[in-house]
Order: structure tokens, then sequence, then C-alpha cells
């Protein structure tokens, strides 16, 4: 068992003084403690609260300046983000849009080129929008001549979006300012104006708790107030809707989707622009009942193109005719062992996405179903992109893995020939890394994959190294391979990383997806622990040198896996969690995760709920790992109260000589347009973390690279 020297010297951290108010509930006969709640009070409003972050985060920041990896993580970590990198191009009128980092920008830029080949102009800038980097440039979408590009403007990590146009040629932007989109697509209405959806303002000091209701559709009019803005969908008799919307690539259709929750179950209703004139927003209903997905691909002429999961678990290819009386679904590709991820229309051709064990290939087939070629990915990773419309002759995908950063390619449909667009230049041997996948059984005998990403050298020498492994497991949302400069690093100091695709994730489908939530939801924390048992039971990580990680609802799978095998785990890393699962509805979006956690009102829902809840099932008496529990003050996701209440109470368990910190980092949000710089510190600082109470030393150091770390 990996027990480091240097770990026997280093003194416990003495915790900030946290307030335990005696407010116990009542809740179906059982007595609920919240010790802690007025830590729930936003950072921004309450000065008490506020006070207890600083203190934290003093006695955080005291430890982990102490700690020996943290000036070689930042080093390498700023290293290997230092590259240039692009987004996949989208192509308007003769026009390609595509993002770009030089490298160490805090924010990606966004470029034009007129034509293929021509000079790259840039168009928007966002590193000047505000001095500490957090004000990002989130979704663009051109209109279909290319001449103006609609954007959302994010601030601060904040899921609320500020949306602006621009005019391409001029580069100048337009008066038109958007205020309070969230949860919105981009959808334009000619050149003229567009579609976004958006909440109420809501009322003063309940912007970043409060929860959001009467979701709804608009048409902005380029030029207007938005306080004229038409409405052109809303359900105010069901106050819980959501409501996205998108227009067909030719632009003569409107689809309105309507959803309740994070489970794909929509309405579809449908809008014909060509009889705007005469009929206004009339909607036609395609599809009433909240029971399955409906995802748009695109239209030909009044054919429209689903993917659905309605009789196909794993989701398959359907269309319909709007010109017919009474039209109905009709299959065109059927359901595969494979899971359908989603399909577009490029040319006379579509392109189906699949994901074969949470990786990924594409097969091209005629608008009949008739397949024509399939794309050679190689290895085990993720493609994504292939955006276009009917007619393009071309389209643009990114393909990437855990030692191969996102390269961008461009493919001509008919041929399915595919020729870079952008390589990334590496500082790193992707070759030196293995990458595998292997299959895994959990409690209830459930095969379960695990992706392992370590050091060839090591693995041919049977070497046991520290193991980062991380999990997700729910809300239908799938783990594929992907770079990651931290991740990258944490391998480059010696370290193995595994991914396990739990149940409750969106790897196989419905069923998989409906084993991991509600009252299933300890099949996901079984099957974490039981990934951590395999890695250490095959020799790939030696006992006591197993840190675990995951964010958002994944910061809930740690802190309910801490508690229930303390022993399993040397360290742990929870970030932006789910942590008190009674009272999570009760905050911005949080409401919505009902779909997969259940009602705390309900009294089966609320027993299942409050046996893994990880604040409330914390251990006094037994010795925990090392836990750093990350978040921050504008988390409009998951309240950052989530991640305070758990850390006071954890502090004030009798819960083992380790330290159980919280770091909260200022104006970062959920995660989503975090600057690079803060990208870079907070990789190091868990790191380096997870490193030293897991043994895992790092490379030597010289004197130079450290004052450059330290920069």
């Amino acid at each position: 068992m990996i027990s480091p020297i240097w770990a026997e010297t280093m003194k416990s951290p003495d915790y900030p003084e946290t307030r335990r108010e005696s407010l116990v509930e009542e809740q179906f006969g059982k007595s609920v403690a919240d010790p802690y709640r007025w830590l729930e009070n936003d950072v921004r409003n309450d000065p008490q609260v506020a006070d207890w972050v600083s203190r934290q985060n003093t006695v955080t920041r005291a430890h982990l300046d102490t700690l020996p990896q943290r000036d070689w993580f930042a080093q390498r970590i700023r290293a290997l983000i230092d590259y240039e990198r692009f987004g996949v191009p989208v192509k308007a009128g003769g026009r390609y849009f595509y993002a770009r980092n030089a490298g160490l920008q805090n924010q990606a830029q966004l470029f034009v080129r007129h034509g293929l080949q021509g000079a790259s102009r840039l168009l928007l800038d966002p590193n000047g929008w505000a001095a500490d980097g957090a004000t990002a440039l989130d979704a663009w979408k051109p209109s279909a001549s290319g001449k103006r590009l609609l954007f959302s403007v994010q601030d601060g990590g904040s899921d609320w979006r500020m949306l602006r146009v621009l005019d391409v040629d001029s580069g100048e932007r337009l008066s038109d300012e958007i205020k309070w989109a969230k949860f919105t697509d981009l959808a334009w209405i000619g050149e003229d104006g567009f579609l976004y959806s958006r909440f109420p303002e809501p009322e003063q000091g309940t912007a970043f708790q409060g929860r959001n209701y009467d979701h709804a559709v608009y048409y902005h009019r380029l030029g207007t107030e938005q306080e004229a803005d038409e409405l052109v969908f809303a359900t105010p008799e069901q106050r819980e809707m959501n409501h996205a919307a998108e227009v067909t690539p030719d632009g003569r259709y409107v689809v309105i989707r309507s959803s309740t929750g994070t489970d794909a179950r929509y309405q579809v209703r449908v809008i014909d622009l060509t009889e705007r004139e005469r009929d206004g927003w009339k909607l036609r209903t395609l599809v009433s009942d909240l029971a399955h997905d409906w995802q748009l691909v695109a239209n030909v002429g009044t054919k429209l193109w689903f993917v659905t999961n309605k009789g196909a678990p794993r989701y398959r290819l359907m269309t319909i005719d709007l010109a017919e009386g009474e039209p109905e679904f009709a299959e065109v590709v059927g359901e595969r062992k494979e899971l359908l991820e989603r399909a577009t229309i490029i040319g006379d051709y579509l392109v189906l996405n699949y994901l074969k064990d949470a990786s990924s290939h594409a097969e091209v087939v005629s608008l009949d179903g008739k397949s024509v070629h399939t794309l050679g990915l190689n290895g085990l990773g993720t493609a994504s992109g292939f955006e276009g419309k009917p007619g393009d002759p071309e389209t643009f995908y990114a393909y990437s893995s855990f030692n191969q950063p996102a390269a961008i390619y461009r493919m001509d449909i008919a041929t399915g020939q595919s020729e870079p667009f952008a390589e990334p230049e590496l500082k790193f041997d992707p070759e030196a890394y293995l990458v595998e996948q292997r299959f895994y059984r959990s409690k209830d005998g459930t095969r379960v994959p695990l992706f392992i990403v370590r050091s060839k050298a090591a693995a041919e020498a049977g070497l046991a190294q520290p193991t980062l492994l991380y999990g997700y497991g729910g809300f239908d949302i799938a783990l594929t391979p992907g770079y990651s400069a931290v991740r990258m690093a944490w391998l480059e100091a010696g370290g193995a990383f595994a991914m396990a695709n739990l149940r409750g994730g969106g790897e196989y489908g419905k069923d998989w997806h409906d084993a991991g939530r509600l009252a299933n939801k300890q099949n996901v924390f079984d099957d974490f622990i039981a990934a951590g048992e395999y890695l250490i039971a095959q020799g790939i990580t030696p006992e006591g040198g197993l840190s675990i990680q995951g964010g958002s609802n994944g910061g809930l799978l740690v802190g309910a896996v801490v508690n229930q095998r303390p022993d399993l785990f040397a360290a742990a890393n929870a970030q932006v969690g789910v942590m008190d699962m009674l009272r999570f509805d009760r905050f911005t979006a949080g409401r919505y995760w009902v779909d997969d956690y259940g009602y705390p009102e309900r009294e089966a829902d609320f027993r299942v709920l409050l046996a893994y809840s990880p604040y409330h099932n914390i251990r006094s008496g037994v010795d925990y790992p090392a836990v750093l529990v990350t978040t921050a003050d504008t988390d409009d996701r998951v309240v950052p109260g989530h991640s305070f209440k758990y850390t006071a109470a954890l502090q004030h368990a009798d819960a083992g000589d380790k330290p159980h910190l919280i770091r909260v980092e200022t104006r970062a949000g959920h995660g989503s347009g975090k600057p690079t710089d803060k990208v870079i510190e907070e990789g190091a600082d868990i790191l380096s973390f997870l490193a030293y109470w897991s043994g895992l030393q790092v490379p030597s150091f010289s004197s130079a690279e450290v004052a450059e770390a330290r920069r």
C-alpha cells in the first residue's frame, strides 16, 4: 500500500470554524438534520457566506501551495495546452466560419474566410471583453448568406446568455441586444431576424439561485428593441416546460421541441414559414406526447427527417412528409446494435454518427437509407461535427482521443475522401501511450466498459501506477474518448488514467440510462466502486494509489462512493457536485433533474435519495481519503451551496487525518467558458493534491522550470 513519506509529515490543516444550527425537519417519519442550510445563501448577497468562503480558500490555498508537485503540474499543463487548436468550420454563403485559439489565449477567437482557401480574418475576439478573461463567446450562427452573425455571450460561467449580432463584412456590431436568454438555440429567420428562447427577467437578487419557469420562444426583428419581440410559443398553463426552436437548412420550417426536464422526451411542433404572411406563427403538432426523443435532421422539400428512440431504444432514422393530409412517420434506417447518436443531410446523402462501446464511427448512406460507405476512424476516439445541408459538396468533422488532440478534417461527401483542414502540432509522442478498452463485472454481474490510458513502457513492464479514475453515470450522457491537457500532464507524471462508462449514462441507449437512475441509482455507485476494485485487482493501480474524480452529477458520484467505500480510495476530487439530494430541486435548473433523481417530496423517492445523499451520509469515526471539493461562486447550474454544506459536514465529522478541503473559484460557473488561465491553475491544484495523497511522484524539476511555472 502506498504511503508517501512526505505525507506522514504533512500537518493536517486547521479548518475554519463553521456555525452549526439546530435545524431538524421531519420528513416521512425521519428526522433530517440540516445544520448548514445557511450556507445555501448566495455568496454575492450574504456577507457571512462570503466570509466563510474566504476563510476556507485561505486554508486550502495554504495547503495546496506547500505541495511539492504543484509547480511541475502548472508548468506541464501550460505547455501541453499551448498549441494552436481549431473548431469545426461552418459554411454559409461561401464563407467559412471557425474558432481558433493560438495556444494560451483565455478564450478562442472567431475567424472567417471567403472561400476555403481565402485569407483568414478575425471577426470576434472575446479576450478583450473582460479583464479576467471570464467573458466568453458561447454559441454563434451565421445567417444563410453569411453576411450576418448571431452570437451569444457568457459571463463568469453563468448559464444566462446575452445575444448580439455582427455585420460580417464590416465587422461592426449591430445595436441589437437580447438579455435573459437561457437554454436557447440560435435560429435565423431569413436575414432580418431570429428566434431564441428565454425566461422572464428574474426578480432582484434571484438571478443565480431562483428556479426557472415560463420558458418561451420569441422572434426578434433586427433593428428593434427587445421589448418589441414577438412571442412565438409558450405554455403558460405548463410553466415547467422548456422550448427550443430550430429552422431547417432551407429556411422553410421552424421546428419547436418542448420538454419538461432532462429526459429526452419531446413534443414536436412545426411552423411553415411560407404561410407565415397569411397565418402568422401557426403551429402544427407532429408529436403530442412526452414519451420519446425526436432530433431534427433536416428537410428536403416537404419531407423532414428525425432521429428517434420511439420503438428503438438505440435509435433509428425516420421521415415524415408534411405535404400529406395526415402525415405519418416512416422508417428509413432501422435500429442497430450500435447507438445512433445523430444524423445530418449533406449534399444528396445522410451522414450517420454511431456510438459503439462509447467510441465513434460514421457511415454515409443515401436518402433512402442504403449504405454508401463507412468513414474510417483510427482507434478508440470521438468524431464530431459533420454539419452541412442538402446540396453541400463537403462537410467538416473533428476527431480526437485520449492521446490525440482534436484534428479537423474536410470530407468530400460524394467520394467519402477526407483531407486535413487543421492538425495540431503535438508536444508529446502519442505513440508512447497505450489506449485500451476493457470490460469488467459490476456487483450484480453487469458488464461495464472501462477505458485505460497509460504509458506503453509501464504496461509492458506490468508496473502498477497511481491511477486517476473518472466517472459520471447519469442523464443519458455518454463519456467518450477525448484529449485533455490536464489529464496528459497526469500521464506524463507517471500516472494512469481510467474512465468508466457507468450505467445511467448514454453509451447504450435508454435501457442503460434507466438502469442507473431513480430507484436504480445505486447501480452507478456499484459500477464505479467495481471499476476501482478491478484496477487494483489487475495490477494497474497499487493499493492506496487510486484517486477518483467527477463533476456535476459526477461530483455526486464521488461524494456517494467516498461515503460508501472510503477505504478504497486514496484521494478524491468532487467537482461542482450535487451533494444535498433532498433540496436539489429548489434552485435554478435543479427542478429538471427529477427525471434522473426523483422527487424529494415523494416518499418512495425521498427514501432512495436519503440513502445515498452525500451530505446526509458522511460517516464519523471512519478514515476518509483526502478530499478536495471544487466549485465556483457563479455556478448557477449546481449552486455552490451544495459543495459548501458537504464540505462543512465533512470537516465537522471525525473522518481521519487526511485533509478535507474546498477550493472556490471566482467567476467560473459550472465549467463552460472557463478561461485558459483558470483551467491551468485549477488543474495544477487538483492534480498536485491527488498526486500527493496517492503517492505519484513527478519527474525532477529544474529551478528555471520552477520559476517559469510560478511566472
